[in-house]
């Protein structure tokens, strides 16, 4: 169990797909993810934010307001999104000091696999939606500069390169 050096922007492992999960190693990288994400502190991270191209990520959207409630999605998949969306912020773990407004759907189902090893689908509002979304979309090799138009998302980018 440890806490991981969290990847950068533009680290080039950060712009890859990722390949379906490990089972011999999801224990330990969940753990990790979890320790890796509280220490930061984060509300996600995916397991490519720390250099393993796995489809794994880890999410408490609401712990620094509340009550813990830390979920593993191992190989999700995105099987319903709503039509309806809302532009808010979004900040990264890998991208610190940048906060950008990203539209996204309200609400979004995922299928996934527990650390149980069971098949699980959620609905997934609010803050959840957004964490989730953000997370899933490292594994497709996005980030959330990847989301914004061509203008707002180069402005972003030099604000960043100003702020390292």
């Amino acid at each position: 169990m440890t806490v991981r050096p969290i990847l950068l922007w533009p680290d080039p492992r950060l712009s890859q797909p990722c390949g379906p999960a490990d089972p011999a190693r999801i224990d330990a990288l969940v753990t990790d993810l979890f320790e890796t994400m509280y220490d930061a502190p984060g509300r996600g991270l995916a397991a490519p934010q720390i250099g393993v191209l796995d489809r794994v990520f880890v999410m408490d959207a609401g712990w620094k307001d509340g009550e813990m409630t830390p979920l593993a999605c191992i190989d999700p998949e995105i099987v319903e999104m709503s039509p309806d969306t809302a532009k808010g912020p979004e900040g990264c773990l890998s991208i610190p000091g940048v906060t950008a407004q990203v539209a996204r759907p309200v609400r979004v189902r995922m299928a996934f696999t527990d650390l149980a090893g069971s098949r699980q689908e959620r609905l997934f509002t609010g803050a959840e939606a957004i964490v989730a979304q953000h997370e899933y979309d490292h594994l497709e090799g996005r980030v959330h500069f990847d989301r914004l138009s061509p203008q707002d998302a180069e402005a972003l980018k030099s604000d960043y390169r100003a702020l390292a």
